[in-house]
């Protein structure tokens, strides 16, 4: 058990990051499918029928993805990230449409639906692999660094918290209230030095 908590430990926002990408790429994958279904069930062709459910589910895994799965990581403008994701999901795209066009017009099983329902999310699997990494690297990159930022982000906080409080940062004998020694200044003046002359 202890190997195994290391290893959450150490890629516990990986795995969250993951777990929340993967519960948006649900959701896209329903809106893929059922639109992809009732597109292609009124003669639109296969590849124009994945491509307008894949921009639907596209423009609400943005969203969920934005505000949910990377909301922690850094952020720059909307139309920056957005033009940055949607680029990168054009790539998903092709990924996506490839893999249709090669079931439909190259295996000609176009109207055999078992095979449309793999192509379909075959290539919606290669392209989420794609996806989650492009993400991370390129629409919402994780701080330089990130474990410093974190680690001061909590101070800071605490630190802001007990000054709201009224608790004192340091105590009489040198310490933060919680038990930990406290870097005092150095050219701070002593509370006896004024009592000594």
């Amino acid at each position: 058990m202890t190997a195994l908590r290391g290893l959450y430990v150490r890629f516990r926002q990986l795995i969250h990051e993951f777990a929340k990408f993967g519960i948006i790429g649900v959701i896209g994958l329903i809106i893929t499918n059922v639109g992809y279904a009732l597109l292609h069930s009124h003669d639109v062709g296969p590849v124009t029928s994945t491509t307008i459910a894949t921009i639907v589910a596209t423009t609400v895994a943005y969203i969920g993805n934005r505000y949910w799965s990377f909301r922690h990581r850094e952020r720059t403008s909307v139309p920056r990230e957005g033009l940055i994701f949607f680029v990168l999901n054009g790539i998903g795209l092709l990924i996506q449409d490839a893999v249709v066009a090669f079931n439909a017009y190259i295996l000609h099983l176009e109207h055999h639906t078992l095979a449309e329902f793999l192509a379909l999310n075959t290539g919606i699997a290669i392209a989420t692999v794609f996806r989650f990494w492009s993400y991370r690297k390129f629409v919402w990159a994780a701080p330089a660094d990130a474990g410093d930022t974190g680690a001061t982000a909590h101070l800071d906080a605490e630190h802001l918290g007990q000054a709201v409080s009224g608790v004192p940062l340091v105590s009489e004998n040198g310490h933060a209230p919680n038990g930990h020694a406290a870097h005092k200044d150095p050219f701070s003046p002593r509370k006896d030095s004024f009592s000594r002359s």
